[in-house]
């Protein structure tokens, strides 16, 4: 028998993979170079089923008799090693990104007269309307929380975005952008007291109570299904912040993110120009105890907030501070800074990388905003949160349109700054 090559992801097997699949089998034996898990969140999301899980579904289907590993989505590696008779794929990729890997792979068969075969696109078939209709049907508390660690330990950069409604939940659940071939999303949300309290036009100093945040990640919970990270502040004192962890893994959050500063809150990025008052690494070391002791299971991740760089203590303070909390059983470590050049983050990191035992290492940059996300990895970090972005985008709009209507005394010139209301509608599940 010939045999065939066809590579697939097929994380949503629809009738698109089986039209090609039946064609394959016309030609010969066919073999799937299945996308491992990682090539899959490269350029798509994280994978529904994992690798294993499809390649049980993808063994079973008639005509394969084999399903190998492709960790890449450039398939001429493998066919080089297979040197089948025949490619298959379907005729989607003759324009656009695609076509680089269309034309490596005819020169690639070409070496031993291999044929490439297209296959019509099925019409009719939406991965990304799949993919609505499976976020519809929504998630269990337990799968959304331990997503973020699958994703934490799978995939560089964890991209976080601050949501403070169900309306901007939406909108980190939903934005995507196709660039160079790659789908790129947000991972999951970051849930900030200062945008929850900014919202609740309330200061940002832990006025506004667990209670009344409950209610904020309840909305977002309830129309989303990527992974959350609360910000808890300080934490509160040890014996209420246990009941805190209990009640957000109850839930399916999947993080907490807590600093090591003690008294009344103060922005971190005011810096020195107000008290900000640290911990002690003792009593710190044991609220990241105590929350450990009082979670379920290991799903749900305690991070600690390094402010030593917020505080004026310096980087030697947060080296040991990362260190001893990293021995106290921390998930993560979080880094804070307010400088502009990024000079401190770039320290911290470089000296956080020699450490013998790490965790996760998380930034901030929204005063070092110049830094890339690659130049981030590169510094070895793992999650990256954009903390204030959408509310700080809405306010100025917001004052804006305000001021428009009093100034002219209609709507009309301020619909310029409008997006139409069936968009917003559309976005709502639902709401057409």
């Amino acid at each position: 028998m010939k045999t065939v090559y066809v590579a697939m992801s097929a994380d949503i097997i629809h009738q698109g993979h089986l039209n090609v699949l039946n064609e394959a089998r016309k030609f010969g034996d066919v073999i799937v170079g299945l996308h491992t898990d990682d090539v899959i969140r490269g350029y798509w999301r994280n994978p529904i089923m994992k690798y294993e899980e499809r390649k049980e579904v993808v063994s079973n289907i008639k005509g394969v008799v084999s399903v190998i590993p492709q960790d890449s989505l450039d398939q001429v590696p493998n066919i080089r090693e297979i040197k089948p008779d025949y490619v298959l794929h379907g005729d989607d990729w003759k324009e656009g990104v695609q076509k680089v890997l269309r034309d490596k792979v005819i020169e690639a068969i070409g070496e031993w007269g291999g044929k490439l075969v297209e296959v019509p696109y099925t019409q009719g078939v939406s991965i990304s309307k799949l993919d609505e209709e499976l976020a519809q049907i929504g998630i269990t508390p337990q799968m959304r929380m331990k997503s973020l660690k699958e994703l934490i330990y799978s995939k560089k950069p964890v991209r976080i975005l601050e949501a403070h409604n169900g309306l901007t939940g939406l909108i980190v659940e939903k934005t995507k952008v196709e660039k160079e071939g790659r789908i790129k999303e947000f991972d999951g949300m970051w849930i900030s007291s200062l945008c929850d309290s900014t919202a609740k036009g309330k200061p940002d100093i832990e006025l506004v109570d667990l209670t009344s945040r409950l209610n904020t990640i309840n909305d977002i919970l309830e129309v989303t299904t990527k992974p959350i990270i609360v910000d808890g502040d300080t934490g509160g004192q040890i014996e209420h912040f246990v009941y805190t962890v209990k009640t957000l893994e109850r839930l399916g959050v999947s993080a907490i993110i807590i600093e090591d500063k003690t008294g009344l809150k103060k922005n971190s990025l005011f810096g020195t120009a107000v008290v900000q008052t640290q911990d002690t690494i003792e009593h710190f070391s044991d609220k990241i105890r105590a929350g450990r002791e009082a979670r379920v299971t290991s799903d749900f991740m305690i991070i600690s907030r390094i402010e030593s760089l917020i505080a004026g203590a310096g980087m030697e303070d947060a080296i040991e501070r990362a260190k001893a909390y990293i021995e106290a059983g921390t998930d993560g470590i979080m880094i804070h800074s307010k400088e502009k050049n990024g000079e401190e983050i770039i320290k911290f990191c470089r000296r956080y990388n020699g450490f013998e035992n790490k965790v996760p290492l998380v930034v901030v940059p929204t005063s070092y905003n110049f830094m890339k996300e690659d130049e981030l990895i590169e510094l070895g970090v793992s999650v990256v949160i954009y903390a204030n972005h959408l509310i700080r985008s809405a306010y100025p709009a917001m004052v804006n349109t305000a001021k428009s209507i009093l100034e002219n005394g209609r709507s009309k010139e301020a619909s310029i700054n409008c997006m139409p209301i069936k968009e917003i509608l559309t976005l709502i599940p639902g709401g057409m």
